[in-house]
């Protein structure tokens, strides 16, 4: 059985720093391309960022570039998302899901496994 697993989520004042993580079970971590998307109240799921298998590639929202950092430790089949100069804008929850084929990673439609979602909300 497939299971992500995201945690790392929290209350966060403006400015301020989380690292989210997504812990990958029932799959060779190493196989899965992974995305991390997030979905605010009243608004679709938007896609935030994605890394390659063997971390060769990354992609980055525009609203992310420059504060959001994607990585992965194939060996503890982890996947990280570290968030830098937070901003109310950024409160959602936060999902990483898996796919095989590392194209068109922008469409939440092509990722096969979901983890349940994390928390987070950036507010003063």
């Amino acid at each position: 059985q497939v299971q992500l697993v995201e945690s790392g989520g929290g209350l966060v004042q403006p400015v301020g720093s989380l690292r989210l993580s997504c812990a990958a079970s029932g799959i060779i971590s190493d196989d899965y391309n992974i995305g991390w998307f997030r979905q605010a109240p009243g608004k679709e799921r938007e896609f935030v960022a994605s890394i390659s298998r063997a971390s060769v590639v990354t992609n980055y929202a525009d609203s992310v570039k420059g504060r959001f950092t994607i990585s992965r430790d194939n060996a503890n089949s982890t996947v990280y998302l570290q968030m830098n100069s937070l901003k109310p804008e950024d409160t959602a929850v936060y999902y990483c899901a898996a796919r095989g084929a590392y194209t068109n990673v922008v469409d939440s439609r092509g990722y096969n496994y979901w983890g349940q979602g994390t928390q987070v909300t950036v507010s003063s």
